[in-house]
């Protein structure tokens, strides 16, 4: 086993959250791509562990539910009344049992709240903790305000903690104190096993409180010790919308600082926002007020922004995207994508190809060098290669119950003001005419024309509208007109 590989990681997340004022488990609420828990779970499976049970109570359907997709590897554990902390990993470790895991080695609790915590502050801890032979190791942190936080007591020789004191409890002296305790813990398997054992429940909550296992280990002889955070705020848990936003505020940044290291330009990384999952390549732009969620992935020499919000859409190498939407789409190598562009689920623009300003696409394929440039609907449709669509053109994909298929081959051009009425096909090399309604298959290399004869109706306005600016402008220029003719 490696050295910082734990038995077991614990997490609880069993809470109500009742400051979040929601009706979504507050461990399910979202920041950058992932939920709160889904955070935690990540940074723990970095260590991995041999096992990782996440105890669950209030709204535990749905959380085991997102635990599914999230992590479908990961043990639930339930705890049908919430008892307190110890009582919690109690109930953890009592599933892992039932599971037939035997635990020798370190335990990990922490909680599904603290989205800030990293893999590498957690591995640090089972480092420490292994080292210094500590029956229980606290991960702790020194912090600017520590009002409200159970201050960390330490012996001044040899640097064991004696004692976690509350704030109402500290003594004015410990309340000089910054560093607090985190709620995170180091533990030997057996001795936390044992320790859980006699905890009672004689407090104000009555209820089996965790920290009551670092008095229990500590006179029982054995090392309680500590593992200071570098930096505080990875401790932070999230009670409420406003450390929500704090949270994600950090973790974005986070984000943004990584990709800038790895080779990205974030031209201005106050309005940029990144998930977790999102990967930008070397020598990217991403211009100001620009969104990358889900699993979205912009490639070498791309440019995004400004004012884009991508979702899982994949960007290819030196293609660009100016004041755009995209949703679970493909934009090609060196194509261009606005400005005010709508690319929704299932668009895929070939290389170089183009997808303009006022052009929505959805579940449509669009060819390497081919272009659709302005104010079009481009849906359930194929498009060849190197063929140009017309302005304002609409494929007709939908008769009230049904979608159906256009497809237009390579090198078309086709008129401004089409309507392609699916399912229709337009051949290799055709053309159709402006103002058409294609509503029958195009062979290759013809011209379709799919309008009425124009006929002019002379004298119309002076007869219908006598005295309107209309019938006057007219009358002007017949005038005129006469004069010319005349001189």
């Amino acid at each position: 086993m490696s050295a910082t590989r734990p038995a077991a990681v614990v997490v609880l997340a069993a809470g109500e959250g009742t400051r979040m004022k929601s009706a979504t488990p507050k461990v399910l609420h979202p920041i950058c791509g992932r939920s709160l828990l889904g955070h935690v779970v990540a940074a723990s499976r970095e260590l991995d562990p041999e096992q990782l049970v996440v105890v669950v109570g209030h709204g535990r359907e749905q959380v085991v539910e997102h635990l599914s997709a999230a992590d479908p590897a990961a043990l639930t554990a339930v705890q049908q009344e919430q008892n307190g902390t110890g009582h919690a990993v109690r109930v953890g470790l009592d599933e892992l049992s039932a599971q037939g895991a035997v635990l020798d080695g370190t335990v990990v609790v922490t909680y599904g709240d603290t989205p800030l915590l990293t893999a590498g502050t957690l591995a640090t801890l089972v480092a420490a903790h292994r080292t210094d032979g500590n029956a229980v190791t606290v991960l702790t942190a020194k912090v600017p305000d520590p009002t409200g936080y159970g201050r960390i007591v330490r012996d001044l020789t040899d640097g064991q903690v004696t004692a976690i004191v509350e704030q109402k409890d500290a003594s004015p002296d410990q309340l000089t104190i910054s560093e607090i305790n985190s709620g995170v813990y180091a533990y030997d398997a057996a001795l936390l096993a044992e320790a859980l054992t006699k905890i009672t429940t004689d407090n104000s909550q009555a209820e089996e409180y965790l920290t009551d296992t670092l008095a229990i280990l500590r006179e029982a002889g054995h090392r309680v010790g500590a593992y200071t955070a570098a930096d505080h705020r990875e401790i932070a848990g999230v009670n409420n919308r406003v450390q929500l936003a704090e949270a994600r505020r950090v973790l974005n940044d986070r984000l943004l600082h990584r990709a800038m290291l790895d080779g990205a330009t974030i031209v201005d990384p106050g309005s940029t926002w990144l998930d977790a999952d999102v990967v930008l390549e070397p020598d990217t732009v991403i211009h100001p007020n620009t969104q990358l969620l889900g699993r979205t992935t912009v490639a070498t020499g791309a440019e995004v922004g400004p004012n884009c919000t991508l979702t899982d859409t994949a960007v290819g190498a030196g293609a660009r995207i100016s004041n755009a939407v995209a949703q679970e789409a493909e934009v090609g190598p060196e194509a261009n994508v606005g400005p005010y562009a709508y690319l929704r689920p299932g668009a895929k623009l070939g290389r170089g190809a183009k997808a303009g300003t006022y052009v929505e696409m959805k579940n449509a394929s669009i060819g390497d060098g081919t272009k659709v440039p302005h104010l079009s609907y481009v849906g359930d449709a194929t498009i060849g290669e190197h063929t140009n669509i017309g302005a304002a053109s609409v494929f007709v994909n939908y008769d009230g119950e049904a979608k159906h298929h256009t497809t237009i081959g390579s090198y078309c051009k086709t008129g401004s003001d089409n309507m392609f009425v699916a399912p229709v096909v337009v051949g290799d090399g055709a053309y159709t005419a402006a103002g058409s309604v294609i509503t029958k298959d195009v062979p290759a290399g013809s011209l379709a024309v799919a309008r009425g004869q124009q006929r002019n109706i002379e004298g119309w306005v002076a007869r219908k509208r006598p005295g309107s600016a209309a019938a006057q402008a007219a009358e002007r220029a017949e005038s005129a007109g006469s004069d010319a003719s005349n001189g």
